[in-house]
C-alpha cells in the first residue's frame, strides 16, 4: 500500500515542477507572478524554467530507472530549492501567504515524498 503512494506523490511532484518550468519558458511574466516576485521578462527567468524542467525530467528518470532509494535523496537534496524560494520571495517584498503558502508547503511535500521513498 505504501509504494503506490511514495512513488504517486514524486510522479505528481517531478510533473508539477516540469508544468513549472514549461510556464517560466512559455509565459515568464505570469509565472514570476505566480513564483511571488514580479519580475519583467528575462534571462533569469528562462533559467529557472530550465532548472525546473530539469529537474522535474531527472525526478522521472530516477523514479522510472534508478529506483525509489535514488529518488529519495534526489528529493531530500532537491527540497533545497523550495526552501530557497521561501527565502528569496521574503526577501525580496513577496508575500508571506506566497512564501509559505507556495514554497515552503512545497518543500514540505517534497520532504515527505523523500520520507515515502526511503520507507518502500
Amino acid at each position: 500500500m505504501l509504494t503506490p503512494i511514495a512513488y504517486g506523490l514524486a510522479i505528481v511532484l517531478d510533473v508539477l515542477v516540469l508544468y513549472v518550468g514549461v510556464q517560466f519558458l512559455l509565459k515568464p511574466v505570469p509565472a514570476a507572478a505566480g513564483y511571488g516576485v514580479p519580475s519583467p521578462a528575462s534571462a533569469y527567468l528562462t533559467i529557472k524554467g530550465v532548472r525546473d524542467g530539469g529537474y522535474g525530467i531527472l525526478g522521472l528518470a530516477l523514479l522510472a530507472f534508478a529506483g525509489s532509494h535514488a529518488a529519495a535523496w534526489f528529493m531530500l537534496v532537491v527540497a533545497l530549492n523550495p526552501l530557497g524560494d521561501t527565502l528569496i520571495v521574503l526577501r525580496n517584498g513577496g508575500t508571506k501567504a506566497t512564501a509559505f503558502g507556495v514554497h515552503f508547503a512545497t518543500a514540505v511535500a517534497v520532504l515527505v515524498s523523500a520520507a515515502l521513498l526511503f520507507a518502500v
